[in-house]
């Protein structure tokens, strides 16, 4: 591979398929650990050569059960490091990875089985292992359906009779071009799923140039030192990228269920540490919360972003530092004790939270990407590092900003197209062109920020005349995220969580229309909060009240899917997670959003948000779908009391209720 000053990622991009990189470790160190695996509560370490085994033997049985090149492999599982064998497995045989988290809904498993016709699946849990295995009638293609609760022994058993070169021949038939995944996104804009089809080489190119901007770092570390506990989930573009960029950059790696790194942090000890933005925030707040003095902890903050920030880390900026150093170890320590780099995976840290850990001795660097970018075009670099940005447009890769503010991109690892959908993989680029559905800024240095999701990536509107971008340049945003209320004080009940909303601050006056009748205004009202993947259904209430209330329930899979996306542990339960004060705040931007198309005598001031939906069977819903209002009203009567004890006796009426 080279000098240990060189970076592995030029010797990632001449590799033809991902397959290549286990191959790869074992013949230049067989004896280098490449991965770390939890047994009976300790980590097992795994080193190069013993993988390439494992690697074969599943490889092998999958082409004895007939899985043939192109063809795909379904994977329905949660983090594991059968997940990672077996992905490995299917690469190297050339087939096609079809990854879905087991948080999925059964409707979702059934939509991309039929949707990619795989040959053969691996599936965790007992129903969605059914639900597969009960389309074998419905579709012949799908030969093998396994469990993943009982390990690949099924799978490795079945080619034990044949050689290793059925596997080499069909590695070495790989080219970059080929298929590696096809990637369903979880969502919370957008319930349509679309299969994002993803190359060998585009995947090895995107995890090449993120090693070669963290190298100088990386390669100050020890040979075999550099290690990471992976809890970004691996069905997702932000797990598989990162994870395959730790083996292009000989990271050894433990994989861990979303959720849980803070737990095995201390086992596992870390020197490498790739997260989302919310792990690092949890972080703070918690850290935050626990400090004995206020004001002493805001000081060290102050002191910690000061130095990050200072061009001169002169001794008098040291000495005033190191007055702190307890705090910030007790930071460290929160992180395993050897971070010797953070890799925030999809931006969104703000500024003075990423400024303050590297001031603390946990240098950040952020990346951003999306699926249809094969999850990194833009990220900072050690040695060139903007606090609060997501760093510089990868080599490679160009960035157009539209007046609208959406960012568009080119070159590099731009996917093929939505897998079997022409007409959506065309409308997602414009004029060759990838529109990203998200808000980004580009300052005349090159120094990009996140500033928010504007759509789903896939939904392209299409507007009149030709889309000509000038220059490849950043066309300023004016407009930023809409402003969203502190959600300080706001807490979850034992089902539900009422969020009261200040209309004054937040509601423009709006001119009520004339043609249209207050029941029609709060029918709109409802339908444009239900436009929303995560609301199921809305009540407003408003009658003999002295103002708008509203009763939201939320679709049970999407509630999975942003517990999942936002790092929340498995063990979450679904009123819980609808009483995440994440989760709050977005609902209330919805409110906020949906009170500007009414009247301010309309205008909902509190909601009530609840896990479970409305169902016909507990006779709260008609079978044409409609909600029985009046046995709504009775069935929650006390919830309704409650939105109005709060803003009469806020905050001190009960604790699981608050005013802002």
């Amino acid at each position: 591979m080279g000098e240990a000053s060189v970076s592995p990622g030029g010797w990632a991009r001449r590799l033809s398929g991902l397959g290549d990189l286990v191959y790869g470790m074992a013949s230049d160190d067989a004896h280098a650990e490449v991965f770390s695996v939890m047994e009976r509560a300790s980590w097992t370490r795994v080193a190069a050569g013993a993988f390439a085994t494992e690697v074969t033997a599943a490889a092998k049985g999958l082409v004895a059960a007939g899985v043939g090149e192109g063809d795909r492999v379904l994977v329905v599982a949660s983090n594991h490091q059968e997940w990672v064998r077996i992905a490995f497995a299917v690469w190297s045989v050339r087939g096609v990875l079809v990854p879905l988290p087991a948080a999925a809904s059964v409707d979702r498993v059934v939509h991309a089985v039929r949707e990619t016709r795989p040959a053969a699946a691996v599936v965790q849990g007992e129903r969605l292992w059914r639900a597969v295995a009960g389309m074998q009638r419905e579709l012949p293609d799908l030969g093998r359906v396994w469990r993943l609760d009982d390990g690949l022994a099924e799978i490795t058993r079945l080619g034990e009779y044949m050689d290793a070169s059925s596997v080499r021949f069909r590695r070495d038939a790989t080219r970059p071009e080929d298929a590696a995944v096809v990637l369903y996104p979880m969502s919370t804009v957008s319930r349509r799923m679309r299969g994002v089809v993803l190359s060998h080489g585009a995947l090895l190119a995107s995890a090449a140039d993120v090693v070669d901007r963290m190298w100088p770092r990386l390669s100050e570390l020890a040979p075999g030192t550099a290690s990471c506990l992976l809890d970004l989930p691996l069905s997702q573009i932000q797990g598989l990228a990162a994870l395959v960029a730790c083996v292009v950059g000989r990271v050894r790696v433990g994989v861990a269920e979303p959720g849980r790194l803070l737990r095995l942090v201390e086992g596992f000890k870390p020197t490498v540490l790739v997260c989302s933005s919310g792990l690092l925030e949890r972080v703070f707040e918690g850290e935050r919360g626990s400090a004995q003095s206020t004001g002493t902890f805001n000081s060290a903050v102050d002191v910690a972003v000061e130095f990050d920030q200072a061009p001169r880390k002169g001794a008098w900026r040291r000495l005033s530092r190191s007055m702190y150093d307890r705090q910030f170890a007790k930071v460290r320590e929160l992180l395993g004790g050897r971070v010797h780099l953070a890799v925030c995976w999809g931006g969104g840290l703000p500024e003075r939270l990423d400024a303050f850990f590297s001031g603390v001795g946990v240098p950040v660097m952020q990346v951003f990407g999306t699926a249809e970018a094969a999850g990194v075009f833009t990220a900072n670099a050690v040695g060139d590092r903007v606090a609060g940005s997501v760093g510089r447009v990868l080599e490679g890769r160009e960035v157009w900003v539209s007046r609208e503010g959406e960012a568009h991109v080119r070159g590099g690892g731009v996917f093929s197209g939505y897998w079997g959908d022409g007409e959506a993989s065309q409308g997602a680029f414009r004029e060759g062109w990838l529109a990203t559905g998200f808000a980004l800024d580009v300052d005349g240095g090159g120094v990009v920020r996140l500033r928010r999701r504007l759509r789903p990536q896939a939904s392209v509107v299409e507007v009149p005349g030709r889309f000509v971008p000038a220059a490849v340049e950043s066309v300023p945003v004016a407009a930023g995220p809409a402003p969203v209320a502190d959600g300080s004080g706001v807490s979850t009940g034992e089902l539900a969580v009422v969020a009261p909303v200040e209309v004054e601050e937040t509601v423009e006056a709006v001119e009520e229309p004339v043609e249209l009748s207050d029941m029609e205004l709060v029918a709109g009202f409802e339908s444009r909060l239900r436009a929303h993947p995560l609301i199921s259904q809305v009540l407003v209430i408003m009658e003999g009240r002295p103002f708008a209330s509203a009763l939201i329930t939320l679709v049970r899979d999407q509630l999975e899917y942003w517990r999942l996306v936002n790092g929340r542990p498995l063990s979450m339960a679904p009123e819980e997670i609808a009483g995440d004060r994440d989760l709050l705040r977005e609902v209330q931007g919805l409110v906020y959003e949906a009170n500007r198309g009414v009247p301010r005598h309309l205008a909902v001031r509190s909601f009530h948000v609840l896990a479970e939906e409305f169902t016909v069977q507990s006779g709260l819903v008609m079978p044409s779908g409609e909600l029985r209002r009046e046995a709504v009203l009775r069935a929650f009567s006390e919830e309704i009391d409650g939105l109005y004890r709060v803003r009469r006796d806020a905050p001190h009426d009960d604790e699981s209720r608050s005013s802002f």
